[in-house]
């Protein structure tokens, strides 16, 4: 017959699990999806294509094949300390889901445990202790033993899915910190092709300089033997002489800068200051030539940070119910099993059994300004998420936007840079000719110069202005992670 009440117990709380067992985790998932959809426009920008391919889809050694980046890449993805950082995020919040499981499963342990007790023989307890006899022919112990050995089971029965709401909201929130992490490897691989072709565009421009220091000397050297032939005067060899030392100071900032660049590499790869391999001719190979930006829809697939944004809603969503549930009654069932006798050699006696189960319901009715004051906070908390959720995806559209124009003005600007550049080499050559024939004096070769300087110097800016911005957009539609 008590085996019977037992059976009946447990399965009534498996059933009054069954009423909640239908996991609201895929509704919240595509409820808040729709949110985000309707959020945003149908397109990027009115002269946007409808195609759906995106190059966030491609992995990252597709996007950058330079050798000597691509190894940079790998290693930063092994070593980066941010993101190692990360890693141990994620296994904090892998131990949050499991802990948060373990709340609503039944919970069970074993006990065992020994005492004495002696009653004085003048009081209640002990004047009846003289008179029993504990066994047959066996007066009362004295003093008694107390062995026990047994098995103590607890459940609270999830019957409005409180427990599991939590438990879903750290799995969310624990996916969302591999959402974080992705959005990071994302930064990272494109901070790394930034920087690196940053420090290529240095070397380009060291080399420049270099080069424009052995232009000036020559013309100095020309200037020097007019000048002794009297055919200039001193002030232009002076020009001349201090216009090559300001090109010669310009190698020791670029030089530090190169040396700071290397470093924000090394940094990133997470190792100590030493050179970083590269070739300076891959400056001038091509990157994306041709690209598709897909559609924003598909953008909160991709971005890591919007897929971050959205778990956080779901599980600030998930904490609302869960703390609404606190308000409604919680059934518990405990249970124990075991032996307890005066002396262990009796334990496996029959009549040392013992057992019991106790069900109880318990709803909160007096002095619920806790659970209401948490309640309010995690509404609070969704609609925060919410708005955080809407700007993430807002932030996000902006990039993709402001990237999308960047490549354009700056694929137009080199090309007219380039005629330019190409414009003034041809005038150093004419104006050092004249300047010999004594048709051209020399402010106009030291302007010439200046300027031939200057443009190759902004040419090689907007060729990395160019790359930066098509590493942008690759980066701004969630490219990097996959």
């Amino acid at each position: 017959m008590r085996n019977k009440v037992v059976n009946k117990l447990i399965v009534a709380g498996v059933l009054l699990v069954a009423v909640g067992c239908k996991s609201s985790k895929t509704a919240l998932q595509d409820e808040t999806y729709k949110q985000g959809k309707e959020y945003i426009p149908t397109a990027f920008n009115a002269a946007q294509s409808q195609d759906t391919n995106s190059i966030a889809t491609q992995n990252w050694k597709a996007v950058f094949s330079d050798p000597n980046l691509t190894q940079l890449i790998d290693s930063a993805l092994s070593n980066n300390q941010e993101l190692n950082i990360t890693m141990q995020e994620i296994e904090i919040a892998k131990s949050e889901v499991r802990a948060r499981k373990g709340e609503y499963l039944p919970t069970g342990g074993i006990q065992l445990g020994a005492g004495l007790d002696k009653s004085g023989e003048y009081t209640r307890n002990g004047a009846v202790e003289s008179q029993l006899h504990i066994m047959e022919d066996k007066k009362f112990p004295e003093p008694l033993g107390d062995f026990m050995i047994g098995a103590h089971f607890q459940w609270e029965v999830d019957i409005w899915r409180k427990l599991r709401n939590s438990k879903n909201a750290a799995l969310s929130r624990y996916l969302g910190s591999v959402d974080g992490k992705n959005f990071m490897v994302t930064n990272i691989v494109s901070e790394i092709a930034e920087n690196y072709y940053e420090l290529l565009a240095l070397d380009k421009q060291l080399e420049i300089v270099n080069n424009f220091i052995q232009i000036q000397t020559d013309v100095l050297e020309i200037i020097k033997q007019q000048k002794d032939a009297a055919k200039v005067t001193q002030l232009a060899s002076n020009r001349f002489e201090a216009q090559l030392l300001k090109t010669v100071n310009m190698q020791y900032a670029l030089k530090q800068s190169i040396v700071e660049a290397e470093n924000k590499i090394n940094f990133l790869v997470g190792r100590f200051p030493q050179h970083v391999t590269r070739s300076v001719a891959t400056l001038e190979n091509s990157l994306l030539e041709t690209y598709s930006i897909g559609t924003p829809e598909q953008l909160l697939n991709y971005r890591p940070d919007i897929q971050k944004a959205e778990r956080e809603l779901i599980a600030a969503k998930l904490d609302v119910k869960a703390a609404k549930a606190a308000f409604y009654p919680t059934l518990g069932i405990s249970a124990n099993v075991g032996m307890q006798a005066f002396n262990p050699a009796v334990w496996f006696n029959p009549k040392s059994l013992l057992y019991n189960l106790i069900g109880d319901l318990f709803a909160p009715l007096i002095n619920r300004n806790a659970i209401r004051a948490t309640y309010n906070a995690s509404k609070a908390k969704q609609s925060q998420a919410l708005i955080d959720y809407q700007q993430t995806i807002l932030k996000a559209f902006i990039e993709v936007n402001n990237q999308l124009s960047n490549v354009q003005n700056m694929t137009d600007s080199y090309k007219t840079k380039a005629q330019e550049v190409a414009i003034l080499n041809q005038s150093i050559d004419i104006s050092n000719d004249l300047f010999i024939a004594a048709r051209a004096d020399y402010m106009e070769v030291l302007l010439t110069q200046k300027e031939a300087l200057d443009a190759k110097m902004e040419l090689i800016e907007t060729i990395l202005r160019e790359k930066e911005a098509k590493i942008g957009i690759y980066r701004a539609l969630g490219g990097g992670w996959k």
